[in-house]
Order: structure tokens, then C-alpha cells, then sequence
């Protein structure tokens, strides 16, 4: 605060006048800690309050400030509009300053202007006594929605003033606490302060003793002030209800959106899995095509092959039908030659030697022919050899291929050696059983990818009632939220019109008494301990509920581990999934029913509370016949009391206390 008191007496330079010496003391002393200055007691002059009120402008390092018996005057009117406009000042300490008609207006203005003082404290003011001035500081009262205690003592407001300050409080909505002890209110001021708080509801403290108001007033307005604390109870506790609501149904949507989330996640799994499936499907159906064309590529070698053995065949029998066709001509031919000389031999023995000798010369060229024919015909075997060990290898290359063929190319090359007229037959059946197989494994595979494009289809079809499911739940739940709200926001109406009517009797009740009051805060705090039960039991319901709720994950666990077995068992678990959503529609109708018992269970408290009350009405009818006897005995009280404070203000104010006083 060094700072602060330099800026005070650089101001006061300023200004061309010394800074006071006390108020300097005071300003460095100050504990900058808490927050609080104090210059009570001081006797501060015009350039003093100048220049705090320029301190004091916006933001400054207070939060309390005291300025008691320190004779302001209407100088003080300077340092109260600095303040303003100042945002960190809570709590205003301004009695015995007398403040006059100029002092009122600018608390008027401080009050309309200054949002941050919580406190006022005016006490020894005489402010009732400037009646325009108090109307300005009215208005600012009514304006104002910052203060919440106001303390008026010994401020000389008649029942005028306390008519103006009935109208101010009737509009503001912020003051708790109003302290109008010792002035000159009266009846009539009194009835108008009971009838502002009809409208007001904020107002929990009124301080009214020695202002001869009549004690039923004063007992009227001490049961409006209860009622305002009760209002405000219940306000607090209805707030709390409906915070305690509002926090349920954001439960509920949060537990709707985490089903619905998870709900989503398992069609996203299961997409993901049919998707999986089908990649894997088709890298099967590609390895299978694959497959496929391999074999198809294998039956045309084999074919091909087969083909040629076959031309390799016709042609090696057609070469050997030739020789066997050669064969049998040379040896007709030889017999032929034969017989033809052995018939010329006996039809000539009576030839002549030289024929004999051309004879034996035929014979050797004929012999001759026939070793010739007879090499020609070993040639053709040793190529028919030949041809046979090529029909041979070329037979090994086929049973490399398949053992079954290989059996029957050897039976058929044993057929072949005992028969040869055999041998097309059996090839033409061995070629007939292998595009047999061949047709039989290629209609096989064709079924095979048939199955697959039906399982393909069927998988689809399946993701596609998922979609749809998801979709009409995803409506359901949305339709069950919007059904929670509607049935939120009548439950709310419902209540706030109960309290309405309830403090609509309340007001309409004045004369009740403090032992009736008692015995509703009894009632009422066992209404928060059932209230208290009835959450407890809630609560137990909400564990319960998150039980459930884990059973439910627990098995939708379950559902998507069984999910990733076998896609043949997808319809099974679908109807798992069904039954799990009746169990959770079956769970819903049971939290439904739960609601419906703690409506049933609230009605009837309800119900005993205005049973309560008529028993209520039934012992006030028994205390008003009491109260008319206390009454008259506080009457003459009061009316002691008033004596006796007449008499004593008469004598302060002809006592020389009170003319150095009026002096000042």
C-alpha cells in the first residue's frame, strides 16, 4: 500500500493542500493482505475525500472499507461517486456522518451505478429526514441487485420513508438482510413493510424493534420472513432435485449413447468380419480358380499327348498291318514259286542238265530273294521295336500323371502283345474314364463355387437385416430419450406448481405460529431423511442398473467371441442378440415400474403432508384463542416501551451531548 499513499499525497499536492498526516499513517499501515482500510474516526476534508474518490476509481486494492464518525458531511458526496464505479469494494461502512439531502443522492447514485458492494452499513445518518434525498437513495435501492445488507439505524425514517423503502424492496431482488431498528416507522409503516413482502421473496432478515410498530405487524412479518427461509429451502432443495434429475436423465442419455456406441462397434466387428470373410472367400475361389485352370492346363497337355500317341499308334499298326500284309505276300509268293517248281520238276525229269542247272540258278536267286525278304522283315521288326519302346516312354509320361492311367496304359501294352487288334478299344475307354473324371472333378468345382457365391449372397442378405436392426433400435432408443425428457419436463411442471400452490397457501397463512413453524421443520426434515431414504433406494436401483449393465457387457462379450467362430452360426447369434434386447426392454419396463413406485411413494407423502397441515389449522384455531391474551400484554409493552423511548430521546436531545451534536 506504499504505493496508494503516495498516490494520496501526490494528489493532494496536486490539489495545492497538505495531506493529513493521520489519514497517510493510516493508508501506509494498511494491510494489503486482507484487504480492509480503516479510517474511522477521522476527520477527513474536502481534498482528502477528493482524492480517495479519485483513488478509488475502477479497480482498487480494497475490499473493505470504513469510514465511520468520520464527519463527511456533504463532502462525502465527492468520495461516493469515486466509488461508483470501483469493482472490488464489498463491504461500505459509512454511520455517524450525517449525511444530509446531497449524501442521500449520491448513495442513490452509488447504489444504481456500483455492481461489487455486498454490505452497506448506515447507521446515525438522519437520512429520513431529507425526504427527496431519501427518495433518490430509494430509487438506487430498487434499482440495485448487488447489495444484501443494508443496515438503516437511528436514521429518523418515518412512515413515508418506510413506504418508499416498502416500494423499493417490492422490486429488488438481491437484499437478504435490512436492519430499521430505532426510528419513527409506526403503523402505518409497518403495514406497508408487511405488505412489500407479499412480492418480495428475498428478504430473509427484518430488524424493526423500536420503531412502535404493534406486535401483531411485527409477528406477521417475522412468519413472512419464515416463510421466505422456507421458500427458499425448498427452492434449494426442488434446484437440487432437479439438478439431481438432470444428472439422471444425462445418466441415462450417456448409458443410451454407450449402447448404442457399442451396439455400433459390434455391426462395425461384424461388418469387418464379413468383410475378412469374403476377402478370404475370394482369395480361396481365386486359389481354387487357379487350381482350376492348372488342371485345365494339365488335361490339354494330356490330351494333346494322348492325341499324339494315338496318331503315334495308327500309325506304327498301319506300318504294321503293311508288313504283316508284305509278309503274308513274300510267303504265298515263295509257295507259289515253290509249288511252281516242284511241278515243273515232275512234269520235266526228262529234261536236259542245262535246265537243271537254270533251275538250280532260280533256285539260289529265289533263296537269295528270300534272305532279302527275310532282312526287310527284320528291318521292320527292329522299327516296330523301336516304335513300341517310344509307345513305351510316351506311356511312363502319362502314368506320371495319374497312377490309374498308368495301370491301364500297362494292361493295355499287355493286351497289346497278345492282341494288337485290342489295343484302340482300351485306349479309347482309357481316354473316355479320364475326361470322365475330368468333366466330374470340373463339375465339382463349378458346384463348389456355386456354394460359395450362395453363402456370399446369404452372408449379404444377413448384413443387410443387421444394418436394418441397428437402424430400428437406433430409432427405438432415440424415441425412448425424447419419451425421458417429455416425461422429465411434466414431473418438473408438476412440482413447481405444487410449490407454487404451497407457497400460495403459505403466504395466505400469516397468523401461523413459531411452534406450528417448529413442527414444520420437523416434518420437513423428515420429509429430506425419507427423501434422503428414497435416494439411497435410488441409488441401490443405479448399482443395481450398473450390474446389469455388466452382466450386458459380459455378454455382449460373449456374443462377439462367438461371433468370430463359424459364419455358418451368424443366424444363431443374431437370436442371441434378440434375446438380449428383450432382456434389455424387459430391464427398461422394470426401471419404468421402479419410477412409477417412487412417484406412488411421493404422492403419499404428499398426501400425509396435507394431513399434517390440517392438524396444523386444527392447533392454530387452539393458539389464536392464547395469542389474543399474550397480544394485549404486548401491547401495553409496546406501548411502555414507547413511552420510555420518548422520554429517553427527550432527554438526549436536552442533554448537551445532543446539542454539540445537532452543533455539528
Amino acid at each position: 500500500m506504499e504505493q496508494f499513499g503516495h498516490d494520496y499525497a501526490r494528489l493532494c499536492a496536486a490539489a495545492g493542500a497538505a495531506p493529513q498526516e493521520a489519514v497517510l499513517r493510516r493508508l501506509r499501515e494498511h494491510d494489503g493482505a486482507r484487504g480492509r482500510l480503516d479510517l474511522a474516526a477521522q476527520s477527513l476534508s474536502l481534498q482528502t475525500c477528493s482524492a480517495l474518490g479519485r483513488l478509488l476509481h475502477g479497480a482498487a486494492p480494497l475490499a473493505a472499507l470504513a469510514l465511520g464518525d468520520c464527519g463527511l458531511s456533504e463532502e462525502g458526496a465527492l468520495l461516493l461517486h469515486g466509488l461508483c464505479s470501483n469493482t472490488t469494494v464489498k463491504s461500505l461502512d459509512l454511520k455517524g456522518n450525517n449525511l444530509r439531502s446531497m449524501g442521500a443522492e449520491a448513495l442513490g447514485k452509488l447504489l444504481r451505478q456500483n455492481k461489487s458492494i455486498r454490505s452497506l452499513t448506515l447507521e446515525w445518518n438522519s437520512l429520513g429526514m431529507w425526504e427527496e434525498g431519501f427518495s433518490f437513495f430509494c430509487q438506487g435501492l430498487r434499482a440495485n441487485n448487488a447489495l444484501q445488507r443494508l443496515d438503516l439505524r437511528n436514521n429518523q425514517i418515518n412512515h413515508q420513508g418506510a413506504g418508499e423503502l416498502a416500494v423499493a424492496l417490492t422490486h429488488n431482488t438481491s437484499l437478504q438482510k435490512l436492519d430499521l431498528r430505532w426510528n419513527n416507522i409506526g403503523l402505518l409503516g409497518g403495514r406497508a413493510l408487511l405488505s412489500c413482502l407479499h412480492s418480495n421473496k428475498t428478504l430473509k432478515r427484518l430488524e424493526l424493534a423500536g420503531n412502535n410498530v404493534p406486535g401483531d405487524i411485527l409477528k406477521a412479518v417475522e412468519q413472512a420472513l419464515d416463510h421466505n427461509q422456507d421458500r427458499e429451502v425448498i427452492l434449494s432443495e426442488a434446484q437440487n432435485q432437479v439438478n439431481i434429475l438432470s444428472k439422471e436423465v444425462l445418466s441415462l442419455k450417456d448409458e443410451k449413447n454407450k449402447q448404442f456406441m457399442d451396439f455400433v462397434d459390434t455391426v462395425d466387428k461384424q461388418k469387418e468380419e464379413r468383410a475378412r470373410s469374403e476377402k478370404m472367400s475370394a482369395a480361396r475361389v481365386s486359389q481354387l480358380q487357379e487350381a482350376l485352370d492348372e488342371q485345365y492346363s494339365i488335361m490339354n497337355s494330356l490330351k494333346t499327348k494322348l492325341q499324339m500317341t494315338e496318331a503315334a499308334l495308327a500309325l506304327s499298326e498301319q506300318k504294321v498291318r503293311n508288313l504283316g500284309e508284305l509278309l503274308n505276300a513274300m510267303k504265298q509268293e515263295q509257295n507259289c514259286v515253290a509249288e511252281c517248281h516242284v511241278r515243273e520238276l515232275q512234269q520235266q525229269k526228262q529234261e536236259s542238265a542245262d535246265r537243271e542247272g537254270r533251275l538250280l540258278h532260280d533256285l539260289s536267286a529265289a533263296s537269295e530273294k528270300n534272305l532279302l525278304l527275310r532282312n526287310q522283315v527284320d528291318e521292320l521288326e527292329r522299327k516296330c521295336k523301336v516304335q513300341q519302346d517310344q509307345l513305351f516312354q510316351v506311356k511312363q509320361d502319362l502314368t506320371n500323371t495319374t497312377a490309374e492311367l498308368k495301370l491301364r496304359a500297362v494292361e493295355a501294352e499287355g493286351e497289346w502283345r497278345r492282341r494288337n487288334s485290342l489295343w484302340t478299344p482300351v485306349v479309347g475307354r482309357l481316354v473316355g474314364r479320364l475326361t470322365q473324371h475330368m468333366e466330374a472333378s470340373e463339375r465339382s468345382m463349378h458346384n463348389r463355387i456355386q456354394s460359395l457365391e450362395a453363402i456370399r449372397i446369404s452372408l449379404e442378405e444377413e448384413l443387410g437385416q443387421v444394418k436394418a436392426a441397428a437402424l430400428t433400435e437406433r430409432g427405438q432408443a432415440e424415441e425412448e430419450l425424447i419419451k425421458v425428457r417429455s416425461q422429465a419436463r411434466l414431473e418438473e411442471q408438476q412440482r413447481l406448481e405444487h410449490l407454487e400452490e404451497k407457497l400460495r397457501l403459505m403466504t395466505e397463512s400469516r397468523d401461523e405460529a413459531q411452534n406450528c413453524c417448529l413442527k414444520q421443520k420437523e416434518m420437513v426434515a423428515e420429509a429430506q431423511a425419507k427423501a434422503k431414504q428414497l435416494s439411497l433406494y435410488a441409488d441401490g436401483l443405479k448399482r443395481r442398473l450398473d450390474e446389469l449393465q455388466q452382466d450386458l457387457d459380459s455378454k455382449e462379450e460373449e456374443k462377439v467371441t462367438e461371433l468370430n467362430k463359424v459364419k455358418l452360426e451368424l443366424q444363431e447369434q443374431i437370436g442371441h442378440l434378440e434375446a438380449e434386447r428383450t432382456a434389455q426392454d424387459g430391464l427398461r419396463e422394470k426401471i419404468a415400474a421402479l419410477e412409477r413406485q417412487l412417484k406412488a411413494l411421493s404422492s403419499n407423502h404428499r398426501e400425509a403432508l396435507l394431513d399434517k397441515e390440517g392438524e396444523i389449522s386444527l392447533l392454530l384455531e387452539k393458539l389464536r384463542m392464547k395469542e389474543a391474551e399474550i397480544s394485549r400484554v404486548r401491547e401495553e409493552e409496546a406501548q411502555r416501551a414507547s413511552f420510555l423511548q420518548n422520554a429517553i430521546m427527550a432527554y438526549v436531545q436536552g442533554s448537551p451531548l445532543g446539542t454539540h451534536s445537532s452543533r455539528k
